[in-house]
């Protein structure tokens, strides 16, 4: 049958089906980060197949080219690369060079054998789809990119005028292999995470919620493993921030900067863009609350008010609502805290960016109060309160390589000093006694007598809930070595740190 002007074709996605806007055309639309019901709303459904965000190259890509291989109808491809969150993302621009510049067979982040889209931008398609598959799905489909949404809208309607083409071949799909996490017992709610600088705390979240995180239906057509209430503390990132040498880190340097840029400047309101945090923080309700902190802490340096708001209780219920929702500013001692909270917080793509972001803020807010100030201030912790925590199950692969790469390197070059103070262990006169004193100064808080080491750490565990886990364990061996010395009637002579001698 020769295609006509009338014809209606039915797209079908494998990947991602609830997140699309769907048609009858031949032309898919790719909007990255701009809003896809804003180029849905200038055009008949007749005009396109199927209208869908794309994210991430890294993991949206080979989704959406096993989506194209599967729709064969599909003839042309508008790729919009409108505003700064697109450029910044890359997805756009490597699903443009997949089509310009092709592939070549390479490996992935995880060392798995892959195609390689031949592009600045890192992007991966599963080496099970045909290399035939690929090339014959490159020279099917005309791809053009454009710069704005009017533009994107002209191209779709130009293709839509055409007279309609036979489909180059017949639906083609490709399995795809899953991998289950084995998830160990572990609390769901009220987690604590502390590293000196943003990279570190990362790999330490992602460990934590990869070993004990539940399992859950996102909402978005796939799973994320979750922990409820996970707060990150990073206490000593430095002022050029710390990226690790080979970088395994989600982003770089270039792409940090144009992040920053979001959360610190105010941008004008563009179509297809809901916000940026720049503008819930610069001027959505009518003031600048970045200034307003700055100038608050100026007037009173103690005032537990520093605070800003991004949830906006008149749109965001009903619509896409940002995920960071409060931040607030603290100076304690001459030292300035900063503390966000997020309501959803995807932890292994978007927390590196969000804390560096972040830290960012901070550092601007420290600087303007010192320019305008004879306060001697320092910049203090970072902390992240992320009340769903997660990890999309199309980067579980990723976490665990990151987590076997480098976990346990960050655990053996950590630093074992105990803000909850140490404990000297001494036997004398029959009994065991156990002085706690405080980091630093060393000075005496208390002490423990007993001979049992049961009843003397469920003392100190009463008294000192907050001790680090290691630290902990460490002082019930300890406590058993010496209540062992204490039982052997002077045969062994028991000393901290040492082996047990006779």
């Amino acid at each position: 049958m020769t295609a006509n002007s009338s014809q209606f074709y039915q797209y079908k996605a494998l990947y991602k089906p609830n997140q699309l806007i769907y048609g009858q055309g031949q032309t898919v639309i790719i909007t990255g980060w701009t809003v896809k019901g804003a180029i849905a709303k200038h055009l008949h459904p007749q005009d396109y197949a199927v209208i869908g965000q794309l994210y991430s190259p890294s993991r949206g890509i080979n989704l959406l080219i096993r989506n194209l291989l599967f729709n064969p109808h599909i003839r042309y491809l508008v790729v919009l690369n409108a505003t700064r969150e697109d450029k910044n993302a890359g997805a756009g621009t490597c699903l443009l060079d997949f089509f310009r510049n092709g592939f070549e067979e390479g490996l992935s982040d995880n060392k798995q054998r892959c195609w390689v889209i031949r592009s600045i931008i890192r992007g991966y398609i599963d080496f099970e789809v045909e290399r035939s598959a690929l090339e014959k799905l490159r020279s099917s489909v005309e791809c053009q990119e454009a710069k704005s949404i009017t533009e994107a809208v002209n191209l779709v309607k130009f293709y839509g005028q055409k007279q309609k083409l036979e489909p180059w071949g017949l639906p083609l799909e490709y399995p795809m292999s899953t991998v289950a996490p084995t998830i160990l017992p572990g609390q769901r709610y009220g987690h604590r995470i502390e590293g000196k600088t943003i990279a570190e705390t990362w790999v330490k979240i992602i460990h934590r919620i990869k070993t004990t995180g539940t399992i859950r239906p996102t909402g978005y057509d796939g799973q994320w493993q979750e922990l409820i209430d996970l707060m990150a503390i990073v206490t000593d990132e430095p002022p050029d921030f710390y990226f690790p040498e080979p970088n395994y880190l989600p982003i770089n340097r270039d792409f940090l900067q144009e992040y920053i840029s979001q959360i610190l400047d105010d941008l004008p309101k563009q179509e297809g863009v809901k916000y940026t945090y720049g503008q819930r923080l610069r001027s959505w309700f009518g003031s600048d609350q970045i200034q307003q902190v700055i100038d608050k802490l100026l007037a009173d340096l103690n005032s537990a008010r520093a605070v800003m708001s991004l949830w906006d209780v008149t749109h965001d219920a009903n619509d896409s609502p940002p995920c960071l929702n409060h931040i607030w500013v603290r100076i304690v001692d001459n030292e300035l805290s900063l503390t966000a909270t997020f309501r959803s917080n995807d932890m292994f793509s978007a927390w590196p960016a969000n804390a560096m972001g972040l830290r960012a803020l901070q550092q601007h807010i420290w600087h303007e109060i010192c320019k305008h100030s004879t306060h001697q201030l320092k910049i203090g912790p970072l902390i992240i309160i992320s009340q769903s925590a997660h990890i999309y199950d199309d980067c579980w692969e990723n976490a665990e390589n990151v987590i076997q790469s480098h976990y346990s390197k960050i655990c053996a070059s950590r630093d074992y000093a105990d803000p909850a103070g140490s404990f000297v262990i001494t036997v004398q006169d029959g009994n065991i006694i156990v002085e706690h004193m405080t980091p630093g100064s060393g000075e005496v808080v208390n002490c423990y007598s007993g001979k049992s080491a049961t009843q003397l750490y469920r003392e100190i565990a009463a008294n000192s809930p907050g001790l680090q886990v290691e630290h902990a364990i460490y002082l019930g061996s300890e406590l058993q070595k010496a209540e062992i010395a204490l039982g052997m009637n002077k045969e062994f002579i028991y000393e901290q740190d040492k082996r047990l001698k006779i």
